[in-house]
């Protein structure tokens, strides 16, 4: 994920912008581009300061509780579906998406893909 520009130079384009200078010409003069002062000067305006939003961070995976439980379903029923796991799962109070219960067995490293019959 990129950075954030410093401060530094968002209160210079801040104080450019307070001069009157236009958000073109401010855009050439520090190599930026328009809609990058153009947004600057519409968030020193809402907030009266350029300093950048506090940056999101991501939520904890929510099956991390049910590690073990999913994993000791998979391996003592290999053919179980997800779809049976999802039921398996909000019998026990766990409210979960099939995308989201996906994601977690990929990451776990477990694999739905049909094996090619032996015979």
């Amino acid at each position: 994920m990129a950075r954030a520009y410093s401060l530094d130079l968002r209160v210079r384009v801040a104080a450019a912008l307070d001069e009157g200078q236009s958000c073109r010409s401010v855009a050439e003069t520090f190599g930026l581009s328009n809609s990058c002062v153009v947004k600057w000067g519409q968030r020193l305006r809402s907030t009266g300061s350029v300093a950048p939003a506090e940056r999101v961070q991501f939520r904890p995976v929510l099956l991390a509780g049910q590690r073990d439980f999913i994993l000791g379903r998979l391996a003592g029923e290999p053919h179980l579906t997800l779809r049976r796991l999802r039921a398996e799962l909000i019998e026990r109070g766990v409210r979960v998406s099939y995308g989201a219960l996906w994601n977690f067995v990929h990451r776990q490293g477990q694999s739905f893909k049909k094996k090619r019959s032996a015979n």
